[in-house]
């Protein structure tokens, strides 16, 4: 027996009092109405109505049972709802990243607009601080929902939203640093050491920006390697070292941040989720993430001079 198909034929004659209505109401001929009832009377064991020639009353027992129906009905709706989201894509969970480098600017601000973007059925978020490699591999292995990815990076089985870049800068100490807020040619920071990201968290992008430091004149002696906003702030001030930032990070009043003559570096940014996986949540955060950094961040929309898709992504997981 159909039981939902069954309940709303209960719910429907109850509430109008009459087969014929309640026909017309469900699309359907009397006769076949008439014989759903008499089924689920038979199974339940229970007089839902009492007949006559000219009307149709509820019996008390089917009145004690027209709050359950609803109820039942009510949660096959919810139940039919869920099961939509999960063939468009969507479940109960987002499970997205970002890149450790964002400031908290940013962050809180994807997080604000992406809760206004999303009413009350809205999925949790399940944020977590994952390196471009990372998501990467998350992706790969179906444990990521939608990510914000640095460019350039291997981008196969991925969609993506708008590319956006946010201009890199040189972090030199206050007392070291050139007069005015002048811009810094790279060639000039010859002799201090380099402070980036370990290359493990971005390997193509990695490559890519030590190659532009030696067109424009700058090899490092030596790569430092350091995440954290504490340890970066230290290694500029006490190590003779510089670092490459993004001007919305990191400066202070004893660390300056100075533009680079001609723009030579940037990050490349955009949202990325599998193909064919992008229902309304993957969509709200993708937008959010693209406020929040032209908001917060100064992101400007980017238009690649080369190719996104550089090699497999598995050469840089290993």
């Amino acid at each position: 027996m159909d039981l939902v198909r069954h309940l709303e034929c209960f719910v429907a004659v109850a509430e109008e009092s009459h087969f014929g209505r309640a026909a017309a109401r469900l699309g359907m001929a009397q006769p076949p109405l008439s014989q759903r009832i008499q089924r689920l009377e038979r199974e339940l064991g229970v007089r839902l109505f009492e007949r006559t020639s000219r009307q149709v009353r509820i019996t008390e027992g089917g009145a004690l049972l027209l709050a359950r129906a609803r109820e039942l009905l009510a949660r096959s709706e919810e139940f039919l709802a869920t099961a939509h989201r999960l063939r468009d894509g969507e479940t109960g969970l987002l499970r997205a990243a970002l890149p450790p480098d964002l400031s908290g600017e940013t962050v809180a601000a994807l997080l604000a607009d992406f809760d206004r973007r999303h009413d009350l059925t809205a999925p949790e978020l399940e944020l977590h601080e994952l390196s471009t490699a990372g998501q990467l591999a998350r992706f790969a292995s179906r444990e990521l929902d939608v990510g914000l990815i640095h460019h350039p990076c291997d981008i196969t089985g991925l969609e993506l939203g708008p590319v956006l870049r946010r201009e890199l800068g040189v972090l030199l100490p206050a007392k070291t640093a050139p007069a005015g807020p002048g811009e810094v040619p790279l060639a000039s920071l010859t002799g201090r050491d380099l402070i980036l990201f370990p290359r493990g968290d971005a390997p193509a992008l990695y490559d890519d920006l030590l190659t532009t430091c030696a067109r424009n004149g700058y090899t490092p002696p030596a790569v430092r390697h350091a995440q954290g906003a504490s340890f970066v702030r230290g290694l500029v001030l006490s190590a003779g070292a510089v670092a490459l930032a993004p001007r919305d990070t990191l400066a202070g009043p004893d660390i300056v941040w100075r533009p680079l003559t001609g723009a030579p570096l940037a990050w490349r940014h955009s949202v990325a989720w599998p193909k064919g996986r992008g229902g309304a949540a993957v969509t709200a955060f993708a937008d959010a993430a693209t406020h929040a950094l032209r908001a917060t961040a100064g992101a400007t929309p980017d238009v690649p001079a080369r190719p996104l898709h550089l090699r497999p992504a598995s050469e840089y997981w290993l």
